[in-house]
């Protein structure tokens, strides 16, 4: 329920808050006082589109904010997990929305203090409020329109959604088998694509660290004569050349001997002084003898192989060949042809695969066939009950003998489904709405053919025919509360009393907000606003009161017979009030 609104800078409001309760919630007030901008302002703060017009003149920015409470409305498990989606948790049942709107037409909208896109904004107001202004009714002339108030009266809307799907899954199947076969050529091209690929990089047989090793490889055989020689001249250094003649010298080991020897001697007369340091030279010394043969080892290890370096030199630009087409490492290659063989796989089995879809799409079409028929049956045998509610309710509303029909034809075009009706089978085209095309029809007056709303129904008839359907509605429909906007455009004083009867009688499960100009629904509220304009500084503003008991009854009568109010015009508001008050208790009674 919508508990408070408050309005700052938006349009001729210059700061309005309007407090509400419970029941039939009614505004009135002179033309241009600036009720429709409240709801207007309601609207934005619901997530409606928006105009920086609509901001004041001379202000940055707009603001609107709606406190509610969630409690017990018969959305509230619903209204609750989409707030967990978004991290917003209704405190004590409290929602707030807020949307500042800017000079530049950009606006920041909020649930509970927390910033939020404006389609979560409006998803949560669809959630809370439902406003029926001049387009709404407008929207009823709109066939489109029909098929989704039927679903709703129907209480058929989940197996329209569920129904929908199966549609899209249809699709789906059926966009898949047109594409493989419409590919063939390009299939046939790419599967020998694959395949070459796929020889290309298995006769490689590549590892996955090979590159490296060869690298290391190459470094070795292209510089083997250089290593071969350091190698040696390295040992030669270690062990000295004890070669005949006058070209041998000692080495490095035999210094090491010779030293550690004195030092041993030395070690014998001060072992304190070179007993360490003789140790030390020994270790080094056992050390070298030990390294000495591996450096020989290495340097007689080391051979030219020409032909190797050029089988390693050709086996690099292979790699190097394979990352240029398919990856820039080995792994990536061996990647490469792995996804290749998972497409070939698939592109090998696309007869299969059609044949499987195909099957798929027969069970689909079986099964769409089914739910459209049965969807279809249920729409029929509820028509028939709406369609003498719907007589009856606007018999209530003062529109006569008027005739009311909803209107089954098939869908022009689409795919056809096999259904069953009447004990025989045919096929009908289908869409995500079944297999039903629905319009509502009125003959205003007894004897004249029904046709459609949109050539024979008045702006008046139009608006009270949305309220008879909304009415009837009502018990499927979960908003908590109802905003009706130009719901009297058309409508005179006879007919008022029936409307205001009928928007009373919507507040035993929603809290209803109405906008009138009669007299005869604003004394139905159980809360009445009037909204006036004011100047100030030059500027006109929109202001409102809640009116109490005498206020309210001079409302009505300024309603009734204008202004100055006179005693006479207070009697017939008293008089009108106290017989909506003697109506309101008798239906509370018969219920």
């Amino acid at each position: 329920m919508l508990l408070e609104l408050a309005i700052r800078d938006f349009a001729i409001i210059r700061e309005l808050r309007v407090t509400l309760g419970g029941g039939l919630q009614a505004m009135t007030g002179e033309t241009g006082a600036g009720k429709s901008i409240i709801i207007d302002a309601l609207g934005a703060v619901l997530g409606s589109r928006i105009s920086a017009d609509l901001v004041r003149t001379d202000t940055q920015g707009a603001w609107v904010e709606a406190v509610f409470d969630v409690t017990d409305v018969p959305r509230e498990t619903e209204i609750n997990e989409r707030l967990a989606e978004l991290g917003v948790e209704a405190e004590d049942g409290t929602l707030i929305l807020t949307r500042d709107i800017r000079d530049n037409g950009r606006s920041t909208a909020r649930i509970n203090g927390r910033t939020v896109p404006v389609r979560e904004l409006a998803a949560i107001g669809e959630l809370l409020v439902d406003i029926h202004g001049q387009s709404e009714h407008l929207s009823l002339l709109r066939p489109a329109e029909h098929l989704r108030m039927l679903d709703s009266y129907a209480g058929t809307t989940t197996r329209r959604e569920e129904l929908a799907e199966l549609v899209a899954r249809y699709r789906t199947v059926r966009d898949q088998i047109e594409q493989i076969r419409s590919g063939e050529r390009d299939r046939a091209h790419q599967i020998d694509l694959l395949r070459f690929q796929l020889e290309e990089i298995n006769a490689a047989e590549l590892q996955p660290d090979e590159e490296e090793s060869l690298h290391r490889e190459r470094q070795v055989l292209g510089n083997a004569e250089r290593l071969r020689e350091t190698a040696w001249r390295a040992y030669q250094l270690l062990e000295g050349d004890n070669s005949a003649g006058e070209g041998g010298y000692a080495g490095a080991l035999d210094a090491l001997r010779e030293a550690a020897d004195g030092l041993d001697e030395l070690a014998g007369l001060d072992p304190d002084g070179a007993g360490e340091v003789a140790a030390q030279i020994r270790e080094s010394r056992y050390l070298l003898e030990e390294w000495a043969p591996a450096v020989r080892g290495y340097a007689e290890s080391i051979e030219a192989d020409p032909a190797r370096l050029e089988l390693v030199q050709e086996r690099l630009v292979l790699i190097r060949e394979l990352q240029r087409k398919y990856g820039a490492t080995i792994p990536d290659i061996i990647a490469y042809a792995d996804r290749a063989e998972s497409e070939l796989g698939e592109l090998d089995s696309s007869e299969e695969r059609v044949d499987q879809l195909e099957e798929e799409l027969e069970r689909l079409l079986g099964e769409i066939g089914d739910r459209a028929g049965e969807l279809s049956r249920l729409r029929r045998d509820a028509a028939g009950k709406l369609e003498s509610r719907v007589e009856q309710a606007i018999s209530d509303l003062h529109m006569g003998g008027a005739v009311f029909r909803v209107d089954f034809a098939q869908l022009g075009a689409g795919d056809p489904a096999t259904i069953e009706r009447d004990g025989s089978a045919a096929e009908m085209p289908f869409d995500t709405t079944g297999v039903d095309r629905v319009e509502f029809l009125i003959a205003p007056n007894a004897g004249e053919e029904p046709r459609p709303l949109a050539r024979i129904a008045s702006g008046g008839e139009t608006a009270r025919l949305m309220l008879a359907l909304k009415s009837i509605l009502s018990d499927v429909d979960e908003t908590p509360t109802l905003v009706f906007d130009e719901v009297d455009v058309g409508v005179g004083g006879r007919s008022g009393q029936a409307v205001g009867e009928k928007l009373w009688e919507l507040t035993s499960r929603h809290q209803v907000i109405v906008i009138s100009h009669l007299p005869q629904i604003a004394a139905f509220a159980d809360q009445h606003l009037k909204i006036t304009k004011l100047e100030s500084d030059g500027r006109t503003e929109t202001g409102v009161d809640l009116l109490a008991d005498q206020e309210r009854i001079d409302e009505i009568a300024a309603m009734l017979d204008g202004v100055p109010v006179t005693d006479a015009s207070r009697q017939n508001a008293v008089e009108m009030m106290g017989r909506i008050e003697s109506w309101k208790e008798a239906r509370h009674a018969a219920s």
